[in-house]
């Protein structure tokens, strides 16, 4: 009863993916988080303590029920490929999917249950809870793929103390056979660092994950390949991203200006960044990184970057590098 009305009032939301798993320690994880931690994958935006992040009960001791949900995101308007990842043209989605989550969960307060909602916001594996769930599949690129909306997707979970008639739960060992995917490699193929392939997935080479480090090794410097933040080129090329649901939540339509012209976020203002970026996906980052990036891509595509220094000695530091570089090549 409490399941079928929470998937309708989800729904009364435009809410329309979601998924229900039993709050139980995630035990079958443990061997792939210690082995992660033997070959140093794991990096500084995870959590280092494998308990916290298989045992949702931590979170709340009176957990019962894990609901998953998928926020599509994706807008078919004009969409000009300036290094910034399809998901940051958008309002800050912590904050958007926070705010549903919060109707939610004051909804089955209203039910008699306990809940709380987290986007990004604990360690639990969200994208297995999701496969769990039925959301979706974890395909060859790492990513939840939805049927619907294929991978454009960002997941939200609630846990509740309502405990509620649930199916069996898919199968961890059936991830890696990646039945969905099937012979499909295209990912493989696209991925310019080869973060994903055929025999392991190292993230931390993903370009995505560079653009958001703070520092990066020349070499770092030499996989980007335009980034600024994120990276599409595995999602881009995807067969289940080709006929997909679009322009389905208003409150992820396309921010006009986030496909400005890349000097603009190169020389930006702190009043730029506050009134147009801070509000974004990846406005969480700060003002220098995305800059830095900017001028990175600029520079890639050998246009003058000496213009663009300033009073800020991290962005010069990176300006003088490519610089000195480009004198030993010549």
């Amino acid at each position: 009863m409490w399941k079928q009305q929470i998937e309708d009032f989800c729904k009364s939301l435009g809410l329309d993916t979601i998924g229900f798993i039993r709050c139980r320690r995630f035990v079958e994880l443990i061997d792939f988080y210690e082995k992660r931690n033997e070959k140093n994958l794991q990096n500084e935006f995870e959590e280092k303590d494998i308990e916290k992040r298989i045992n949702p009960n931590l979170t709340m001791e009176s957990g019962k029920t894990i609901i998953s949900i998928a926020f599509p995101y994706y807008h078919d308007e004009e969409n000009i490929e300036n290094g910034f990842s399809i998901y940051t043209k958008r309002m800050d989605y912590h904050k958007v999917v926070k705010s549903y989550l919060a109707k939610v969960c004051e909804y089955i307060e209203s039910l008699g249950g306990k809940a709380e909602g987290f986007v990004d916001s604990n360690a639990l594996p969200e994208r297995y809870i999701a496969y769990l769930a039925g959301i979706g599949f974890i395909g060859k690129n790492n990513m939840l793929i939805t049927k619907k909306y294929g991978s454009y997707v960002f997941l939200g979970e609630i846990i509740t103390d309502l405990e509620m008639e649930l199916e069996d739960e898919r199968s961890y060992q059936e991830i890696p056979k990646h039945i969905e995917c099937g012979d499909c490699k295209r990912c493989y193929h696209e991925c310019p660092s080869k973060s994903i392939n055929q025999n392991k997935i190292n993230p931390n080479i993903c370009l995505s994950y560079l653009t958001q480090k703070k520092e990066l090794s020349d070499q770092e410097i030499s996989l980007l390949k335009g980034n600024v933040f994120g990276c599409d080129y595995c999602q881009l090329k995807c067969p289940y991203n080709e006929e997909i649901e679009t322009n389905v939540l208003d409150d992820f339509k396309t921010l006009c200006y986030m496909n400005e012209d890349m000097k603009i976020f190169a020389s930006m203002d702190n009043k730029f960044f506050k009134d147009k970026i801070s509000n974004t996906s990846c406005g969480w980052r700060g003002k220098n990184v995305i800059k830095r990036n900017a001028i990175l891509r600029i520079n890639n595509e050998n246009q003058d970057i000496t213009e663009l220094r300033g009073d800020s000695p991290y962005i010069n530091d990176y300006i003088e590098r490519l610089l000195n570089k480009h004198d030993r090549k010549e």
